[in-house]
């Protein structure tokens, strides 16, 4: 055998070698997890790579040797991160109004929370503060929470001017801006998603008007907090346009009319808005989601599009707790895994109008909650301290935002520790 013959056997296989071992394609791989991603209909095991912080593939089988690094999900969820559409958000250094200077329970106030805090451990990638902040200090909440938190923050624009600084000011309808209100959502349309009406105490429609009217102009959507006790919720009903969204449903509540009539049966008025393209949050809070109410709703079919928590200092610490919680009493209520985590994503997303979020369509935003469903025995507490025994329980074993690990409970996404590895 010549020189030429052995170097050209040479060659090939060092070519053979370097193609048999070529560089990753991928950054990340999501390896074996039930993947529910309703906008592309998909519901069953799958892999999902990621590259530069986006979805790269979603297919029965990747190859893990083209990625860096590999997530084993076997047994677990893989969903879009969740989203949260109602929260109060707006942390950060107390400001006075302009007549007198006090601190507000919510804007700016001691009220509420830092997104980060409870978002990230929870599966949750994305955030809809629910009119915190109205025209006057929409800015200081952007400087304050939205620009840096790493959670997407969105927000509905209060029609008051200081959004919930507190009572009084709620009640200042020569606050409720239309013009002002429309530019700064019109300023900030890349996370502004709407106007909001709420903690209005007066027979006087003016505010309602003027906040539907803000989100006509602007293009965006009415978020209706119910607390509007001298507005009748029938008529309220019938002035809600497609895409508007009515929250609280659930509740039980003095200053509001809830879900069911007397005979029991969920209003007609509801079902009528529902058909029209009226949305329904679940908006659980501290005091406003009760069995009484979801149970025979959801045995009548009349199930959430959201599951917004309400979150707050109290709520928290009450019943509520957490998103997946909440998530947890539904499915004990009888709803399918897959279909709660099809509508706290995607049908969130399409509530609030932002489309590109809520799903692992290739070339989106690499926003991923990773979940366990666990079995066991666990106890679930409504708003009026009543006890939901049930037997699975949501838990956000590794959440990803952007592509990047910002939650990881056991250590998924983590190195494997070895004793040898400690220098002596």
């Amino acid at each position: 055998m010549g020189r030429i013959t052995l170097l050209l056997i040479g060659l090939g296989i060092g070519l053979a070698s370097c193609q048999s071992d070529p560089d990753p394609v991928y950054d990340l791989l999501i390896d074996n997890g039930h993947v529910v991603d309703a906008r592309n209909g998909v519901d069953q095991v799958m892999d999902v790579a990621l590259l530069d912080g986006r979805i790269a593939r979603v297919s029965p089988e990747i190859d893990p040797e083209q990625a860096t690094q590999r997530i084993d999900a076997t047994g677990l969820y893989v969903a879009p991160g969740l989203i949260n559409p109602h929260g109060h958000y707006f942390t950060g250094p107390r400001i006075g109004a302009d007549d007198g200077g006090f601190s507000g329970a919510f804007a700016s106030g001691f009220s509420s929370v830092s997104p980060d805090n409870f978002t990230l451990r929870n599966g949750i990638t994305t955030v809809v503060d629910a009119g915190t902040s109205g025209w006057r200090n929409v800015e200081q909440f952007k400087e304050n929470v939205v620009d840096p938190s790493t959670t997407r923050v969105l927000a509905f624009l209060n029609i008051v001017g200081y959004g919930m600084l507190d009572h009084n000011h709620n009640q200042r309808v020569e606050d409720m801006d239309v013009e002002r209100t429309v530019a700064a959502l019109e300023e900030h349309d890349d996370w502004l998603v709407g106007t909001k009406i709420g903690h209005f105490y007066s027979p006087d429609w003016t505010p309602f008007e003027r906040a539907q009217q803000a989100a006509r102009e602007s293009g965006t959507r009415l978020f209706v907090e119910c607390h509007l006790p001298e507005l009748p919720m029938g008529e309220i009903l019938e002035r809600l346009e497609e895409g508007d969204i009515l929250t609280h449903i659930y509740g039980a509540v003095h200053d509001r009319e809830h879900i069911l009539n007397q005979e029991g049966r969920v209003r007609p008025d509801m079902i009528a808005a529902r058909e029209r393209g009226v949305f329904f949050d679940t908006g659980h809070g501290g005091v406003s989601f009760h069995y009484d109410l979801a149970a025979p709703a959801l045995e009548q079919g009349f199930l959430p599009d959201a599951f917004g928590t309400d979150l707050h200092r109290f709520s928290m610490n009450a019943g509520m707790k957490n998103m997946l919680n909440v998530m947890s009493k539904f499915m004990n209520l009888g709803m399918d895994p897959s279909d709660l985590l099809s509508r706290a994503t995607w049908g969130t997303a399409k509530m609030v109008g932002r489309e590109d979020l809520g799903h692992l369509s290739e070339g989106a935003v690499a926003d991923i909650a990773i979940l366990n469903l666990k079995e066991g025995s666990f106890g679930f507490v409504d708003s009026g301290g009543e006890r939901l025994q049930g037997d699975r329980i949501w838990e956000a074993e590794v959440t990803l935002r952007e592509g990047r690990v910002v939650w990881d409970l056991n250590g998924l996404a983590a190195r494997p520790w070895q004793e040898d590895d400690v220098q002596r």
